[in-house]
């Protein structure tokens, strides 16, 4: 897929834990949890840290800068994303250390490269929901 990703979506449920997330997302900000007492970040959204089991977290915005890690490519869909075929799934490493699963858009499948930097853009479901995908960082 060579432009940003207009993938049919299933939207999501937001929960309590989750809303600052997807609140930011709207706004085209992507906010991970930070945890005050490891000193570490964490994704995807938790109601508590993965590194204490305490509920000391934080929401910070994150740079938006990550490192292709290992993708694969999609060839065969499963609903909601059938006839949207081929599109790369991408392990990422986000600068601040998560490691996520997304989309990588803007970039062909013979382009794409494990160690390849990488930066945000939105996919830009309705005027409620964003969601983070990547692109090379050119």
């Amino acid at each position: 897929m060579n432009e940003t990703a207009k993938l049919s979506r299933p939207l999501p449920e937001p929960r309590n834990f989750s809303q600052p997330f997807w609140d930011a997302a709207k706004e085209k900000k992507f906010l991970i949890q930070y945890c005050k007492q490891s000193g570490k970040y964490q994704f995807f959204p938790r109601p508590t840290s993965i590194y204490t089991g305490g509920q000391d977290l934080e929401w910070r915005e994150a740079s938006g800068k990550a490192v292709l890690y290992s993708y694969t490519v999609t060839r065969r869909a499963p609903p909601p994303f059938r006839g949207q075929e081929p599109y790369i799934i991408g392990s990422i490493t986000l600068e601040e250390g998560p490691r996520i699963m997304t989309t990588i858009v803007n970039c062909e499948i013979e382009d794409v490269q494990v160690g390849m930097k990488l930066r945000l853009v939105w996919d830009e479901v309705n005027e409620d929901y964003n969601y983070p995908v990547f692109e090379p960082d050119v």
